[in-house]
């Protein structure tokens, strides 16, 4: 089955934070070997080219890497997963907090939000 994908941002770069966030959710693990291009392009339903150009956009940040005749591997850089994890959640909680804000919420009145919504899931 095809992956979704928008039209906001290039597929490339939506196929590389896709497979960004299955590394840290630990979804695929630290030193896995991720399938060949032509494969991962199949099953997402693009041109092996545009999976090609997201596997390079991983290896320039540092979250896979290439094994000459081997294929590509998840980087085993613990600390590098941690630091890519905290940054996305931090910009997701500014989102959060300036969209909140907009919508005219205090800071205490986002907290009692969260700490509601906390609860009841």
């Amino acid at each position: 089955m095809a992956w979704k994908f928008n039209e906001k941002s290039p597929i490339y770069a939506q196929i590389a934070q896709q497979i960004k966030m299955q590394i840290i959710s630990h979804e695929i693990k630290s030193g896995d070997q991720l399938p060949t291009v032509r494969d991962l392009a199949e099953i997402a339903g693009v041109n092996p080219n545009t999976m090609q150009r997201a596997f390079t956009e991983l290896e320039r940040e540092g979250m896979v890497y290439s094994q000459r005749t081997a294929g590509r591997y998840v980087t085993q850089d613990e600390e590098l997963i941690a630091q890519i994890r905290h940054q996305i959640a931090e910009n997701e909680i500014q989102s959060f907090i300036l969209n909140m804000r907009k919508i005219g919420f205090a800071d205490v009145d986002i907290i009692s939000e969260l700490n509601n919504y906390i609860k009841e899931s």
